[in-house]
């Protein structure tokens, strides 16, 4: 059985005669060069971020709840950490350690564990 792998722009290669990446977390950011598969970084650095938004949606939800409770409970210390935590989830996305990743181990670095929790790149 043949396997092609066909890589972001839809050029394709036999996986047999080709160079694969051994990391496939950004498959596709792949991108063909005669018979060696790389990553396009800048694909990869945008798929890096769109999975910050994933991930940092339902910790913006829970700051929305932690907000109401202390709204409820009538505490300020509370309320103000809740708001104090949300531009750092918004601006996740434009760190620059993402823009300055030279490589995709420099991107996967990147990865903010004590706001965004476990990187999925480990």
């Amino acid at each position: 059985m043949t396997t092609i792998i066909s890589d972001k722009d839809g050029n394709s290669i036999e996986s047999s005669s080709a160079t694969i990446p051994s990391d496939k977390h950004f498959r596709n950011a792949w991108t063909l060069s005669g018979t060696t598969i790389t990553e396009d970084l800048a694909t990869a650095k945008n798929m890096f971020k769109d999975k910050i938004r994933e991930v940092r949606t339902p910790l913006l939800v829970a700051q929305d709840v932690a907000y109401m409770r202390a709204i409820e409970g009538d505490d300020d210390d509370a309320k103000t950490a809740a708001v104090n935590a949300k531009p750092a989830l918004r601006n996740a996305p434009g760190a620059s350690a993402i823009t300055n990743a030279a490589n995709i181990t420099a991107l996967k670095n990147a990865w903010n564990t004590s706001l965004l929790g476990d990187s999925p790149y480990a």
